[in-house]
């Protein structure tokens, strides 16, 4: 899974998205904090390739994108709509390849705007970036070639509350950012940072009118914050092998960023911090049962703003969640299989 798999609908409710061998289920809340419903298929009968990249829209809606098997030795990408939890999602359409055929190049992203026009971008067989941007009224615009070079996994694409795209990726030595100048523009390359970075391990959120901020960790260890026009930030040691979750939420009146990971003795780690402040400081605090190592986690606010934290395991099926307590500080309640 790429993004936040774990995701607020239009209409309160919440859903998950997880991939079942050679398709995507949805799972969602029958009415808002109530119980779940059973899962469903996502997009229809198409057969996929195991991984799938989720953005959500200011509009709620969740964009989804994966590979599927064309010819035998070539894939292309495919993306779906899901407008309300309750509803069933958009069939897959198809999009094409970034070289125009071949096989898969890695992993997508995919991010939306402000008018809700989802981004996709993907490694192309050069190692740099191809992009596909969905047209307002309906359609797709030509992929673009967005250049870079010996691209790594883990794409980051986020939307900035300007409702501009952003995208940045890991390369030896460096991490590069890409920013749309204007609403609907291409993507330009504007900064590279110079960091050791552990491939897998980009995660970026809103955190400002003004300002994206990219999580990483460094070849030492530590869990890195890092917004373009600035030098990064040294936040603490990484909880554990994986990318972070973020969120922004309101703790005791404070505007703050949580993040969790999966840790490496296997539960789930928080450290929450004024946002935009690393100089404040975070720490770890570990929550719920001991996860298998494919565990992964999500975060996301529900429909009274509650910080929600889920985690997945495709090994075991399991899925579990739990909300924050409505009293001071960040207490959770006991994690709960659903």
């Amino acid at each position: 899974m790429n993004g936040d798999w774990l995701v607020r609908g239009r209409d309160g409710r919440l859903s998950v998205y997880l991939f079942s061998e050679d398709a995507v289920l949805c799972r969602a809340e029958h009415g808002p904090g109530g119980p779940w419903d059973p899962p469903r298929t996502v997009g229809g009968g198409q057969k996929l390739h195991p991984s799938v990249a989720v953005g959500r829209g200011s509009d709620g809606y969740a964009h989804l994108v994966a590979w599927r098997p064309t010819v035998p030795g070539e894939s292309g990408l495919v993306h779906s709509t899901h407008f309300r939890p309750r509803l069933a999602a958009l069939d897959w359409n198809p999009l094409g390849h970034p070289d125009g055929r071949g096989d898969r190049t890695g992993t997508p992203a995919v991010a939306v705007d402000a008018q809700g026009r989802a981004h996709v971008f993907v490694r192309n067989a050069s190692g740099g970036i191809g992009m596909l941007a969905q047209k307002e009224k309906g359609g797709w615009d030509p992929w673009l070639d967005l250049k870079g070079r010996d691209v790594q996994e883990g794409l980051a694409a986020v939307t900035g509350e300007s409702g501009r795209v952003e995208l940045y990726a890991a390369v030896p030595g460096a991490i590069l950012h890409w920013s749309q100048e204007e609403a609907g523009a291409r993507p330009v390359l504007d900064e590279a940072l110079e960091a050791a970075v552990r491939p897998g391990t980009l995660r970026a959120l809103a955190t400002s009118p003004q300002s994206t901020t990219l999580y990483f960790t460094d070849d030492s260890g530590h869990l890195c914050a890092w917004r373009p026009g600035a030098k990064p930030a040294t936040l603490l040691t990484a909880a554990g092998p994986g990318p972070v979750s973020a969120v922004r939420c309101e703790l005791d009146g404070h505007d703050c960023t949580l993040l969790a990971q999966r840790s490496a003795g296997g539960r789930v780690a928080f450290a929450a911090y004024p946002t935009e402040q690393e100089t404040a400081g975070a720490w770890w605090t570990e929550s719920g049962p001991q996860l298998p190592p494919d565990a992964v986690v999500s975060l996301t606010l529900d429909e009274t703003d509650r910080v929600v934290a889920a985690t997945s395991s495709p090994s075991t099926g399991q899925l579990l969640l739990t909300r924050r307590k409505e009293e001071p500080g960040l207490a959770l309640t006991a994690w709960q299989e659903i």
